[in-house]
């Protein structure tokens, strides 16, 4: 295709950045805008995992244990005391999605995509030579209890459905995979059709290739408001700059509702944080651990990646901020201390938290805007972003430059909660 049309991404994280990329490499012209730098966002220190066929937040039991985090800060899901009526609004919406036939429709959706994203992810690596510490094999998922070992085996077993090939594992068999891991944990769950990454370094490495195609990218430059003419897109207003555009994407994560405020979009979103913390190797009380696990009853990842090992998880609706509460980010190597031999309280290289975008029913918003000709939407993956992050941008430039997606998305139409 020519280079006719200006098209505008708000956001360089990972969706925003796969969408320019794979615009870009059809041909279209591309600026992507961001308020920050690229990849400093949600897509920065999360815990690496490309978590294929993952079910999505919304699980039976979950606004249960939402209720019950309100009174402990060192939930891994943890709701922070509040009066916030948009919050309370959209758990209640959030608890109808919550029923086992609604995780098993969503896990077809979520499954066919995973399987896809799993091979534009070895795509990317390999076309475009980046160097982000990309290791396939999976991770596991360690238990402490019965319980928790029960309900894995039954998310593997739901996994196992849509052509994924889960293993359980005894503690022992673990141990003899890593030494590191404590007596106490009794088994686990090999997920090893999914795959770790550096997060940054891909996302910094993708953007490197998009600009080879053409791609240019404005940092440090916030855009507050997409500019309409008579009903179509006309630009950006960025930094009080009007900047002239035919099509403009919202990929702007957790602070994208602002956006779509304006243009009279419903989209519920909700900024849920999570924390990382990167220990170096090199010091004393960080053991150097060969794969990568969940601690399973805590929700922290311990994620080698190169010279350093990465804690990070948790889930804390405590609104659009980036304050970073000690106590939960110390948790994460609390929890730590509990699963593995060797770890000990030292000062952690990057003290990290970032905001991912939820919307109520664990889907993210995908799409065109009805009524708006070229303002298109991709915003609340949730904890997926990283994993559905080349699908989207893939889908995403399908529906730009060939009017459909190569996949049947319609559950993800940005219309749907209006």
């Amino acid at each position: 295709m020519t280079q006719e049309k200006h098209h505008i991404v708000i956001g360089a994280g990972v969706i925003g950045v796969c969408i320019a990329y794979y615009l870009a490499k059809r041909g279209a012209r591309v600026t992507v805008y961001d308020k920050g730098e690229i990849g400093k966002g949600a897509s920065y220190g999360n815990a690496g995992a490309i978590a294929l066929g993952h079910s999505p937040l919304n699980k039976p039991g979950r606004v249960k244990q939402a209720m019950k985090s309100v009174f402990d800060p060192l939930s891994p899901l943890h709701v922070v005391p509040r009066f916030d009526p948009e919050l309370i609004r959209w758990f209640w919406a959030f608890r109808r999605y919550c029923s086992e036939e609604r995780l098993h429709d969503a896990m077809k959706l979520l499954g066919s995509l995973g399987h896809v994203t799993g091979e534009l992810f070895e795509q990317l690596v390999s076309e475009e030579q980046l160097d982000c510490n990309y290791t396939p094999g999976g991770y596991y998922e360690v238990y402490k209890t019965e319980a928790g070992l029960t309900a894995a085996k039954r998310e593997a077993a739901m996994t196992a459905l849509h052509g994924y090939h889960p293993e359980t594992v005894s503690g022992e068999a673990l141990r003899d995979l890593e030494p590191a891991i404590q007596e106490d944990i009794i088994g686990g769950v090999h997920f090893k059709d999914s795959a770790t990454i550096d997060p940054f370094r891909f996302v910094a490495g993708l953007a490197g290739a998009a600009e080879k195609h053409g791609v240019a990218f404005r940092e440090n430059c916030e855009v507050s408001e997409v500019l309409l003419q008579r009903g179509s897109a006309a630009g950006v207003l960025a930094d009080a700059e009007r900047v002239p555009a035919d099509e403009v994407i919202v990929a702007a994560g957790a602070y994208s509702k602002a956006l779509t405020d304006k243009l009279g979009l419903l989209t519920p979103l909700q900024a849920a944080k999570g924390y990382s913390a990167d220990r170096e190797l090199s010091s004393p009380g960080t053991p150097n651990l060969g794969i990568t696990f969940m601690l399973g009853e805590r929700s922290v990842y311990c994620t080698p990646m190169g010279p350093f090992l990465r804690l990070a998880g948790t889930l804390e609706f405590s609104g659009l901020n980036q304050d970073i509460r000690a106590h939960r980010l110390a948790q994460l190597t609390n929890s730590a201390k509990q699963y593995v031999r060797g770890m000990e309280d030292v000062g952690s290289g990057t003290e990290w938290c970032g905001l991912r975008p939820c919307l109520p029913d664990g889907f993210p918003a995908v799409g065109p805007v009805p009524g708006i000709e070229g303002v298109h939407v991709a915003t609340g993956h949730a904890m997926l972003g990283l994993t559905l992050g080349p699908i989207t941008g893939q889908l995403m430039a399908e529906m730009i430059l060939d009017g459909t997606p190569s996949m049947e998305i319609s559950a993800f139409r940005v219309e749907r909660f209006e």
